[in-house]
């Protein structure tokens, strides 16, 4: 099988194709035929180094949609079509950057669907990552405000969609204008363009400030997006577009404004039931919900995958079919 190994941090060009022997599963793991692969900022950091506790060589890939190849146990047959998620993957052990993978039976969710594989390869971690942070972490409700900072990003037009279904009004941010049209008709109500302080723009529009941010820049803009709630709003920091994990001097009573709420959502720590996934998917194939897919790529251009992806250039989800 084709994997693209990484052996050594730095630039896209890190990465190594090469031809493993097909691995055999035993125990509680499973061999799944690798289908489609969403990209992720987390692999992106981990790529440049950014994430200590991965050990090197690594197949990164932290999700993945395919079909059950060998299931030791019988639970899965041969073929049934599975996405996975985060659990290690691609980090503790080898990820999705291949034709096939093993992976623990305890991260496979069945689903069934007539999606092409390129649409059902963006759903998983964009899609966990978005139900988990507007709903058990943000707890919206229709008739609210919700800031979306980094509106462009796969997350953030997938959030702006279902968050608008539930009859909520939408600003979200980009630092390009030429992507003022492209949230638009995505469902925002209002794009205001970052220069990394948008709180006197949101206060134009909302003098009280809004109900709820979804933060997805990160800790470089996170103390601007608090100052955008009203009092009693909640902030929810689900992303790190901006590459950077940690806040120098955090002084909680200073940073976090009085009455204002700050929460986060992993995926990592919580993950859904199998039948949100399949839920969702069904709502994808009625058409309610366009997943937004900026480019797909094979395996053979995961370099320029990563490069596309380090350009910033992208309006949603990257893909890539093995």
């Amino acid at each position: 099988m084709k994997v693209a190994a990484l052996y050594q941090a730095g630039g896209p060009e890190r990465f190594v194709l090469e031809e493993r022997p097909l691995p055999t599963p035993t125990g509680e793991w499973v061999l799944i035929n690798v289908k489609a692969i969403g990209l992720n900022r987390s692999e992106l950091m981990t790529r440049k180094g950014y994430s200590p506790g991965v050990q090197l060589p690594r197949v990164l890939g932290i999700e993945c949609v395919g079909e059950v190849e060998n299931d030791p146990s019988g639970q899965y047959d041969k073929g049934q079509p599975v996405m996975a998620l985060m659990g290690g993957m691609g980090r503790d052990f080898d990820g999705s950057y291949a034709e096939y993978t093993l992976l623990p039976r305890s991260l496979l969710h069945p689903f069934e669907s007539t999606l092409p594989w390129e649409t059902l390869g963006a759903i998983p971690e964009m899609f966990q990552t978005v139900y988990g942070s507007l709903y058990p972490a943000l707890g919206i409700q229709s008739g609210e405000t919700l800031l979306i900072r980094g509106g462009t990003s796969s997350v953030g037009m997938l959030a702006a969609q279902l968050a608008s279904l539930v009859g909520l009004t939408i600003l979200a941010t980009t630092r390009n204008p030429q992507k003022e049209n492209a949230l638009l008709e995505n469902g925002a109500t209002h794009v205001l363009i970052d220069s990394g302080q948008v709180t006197e723009s949101v206060r134009a529009i909302f003098p009280q400030g809004v109900d709820k941010v979804l933060e997805l820049v990160g800790t470089a803009t996170l103390h601007d997006s608090l100052g955008c709630l009203k009092p009693g709003g909640t902030a929810c920091m689900s992303g790190m577009l901006a590459e950077s994990w940690t806040i120098s001097d955090f002084a909680p009573m200073e940073f976090i404004p009085a009455t204002v709420r700050l929460t986060t959502y992993d995926s990592g720590q919580i993950t859904s039931p199998t039948s949100v996934f399949q839920d969702f998917i069904r709502q994808v194939e009625a058409g309610w919900v366009k997943l937004p897919v900026s480019r797909t790529f094979t395996l053979g251009q995961i370099v320029e995958a990563h490069q596309f992806m380090d350009s910033n250039l992208a309006t949603g989800k990257l893909v890539v079919i093995p």
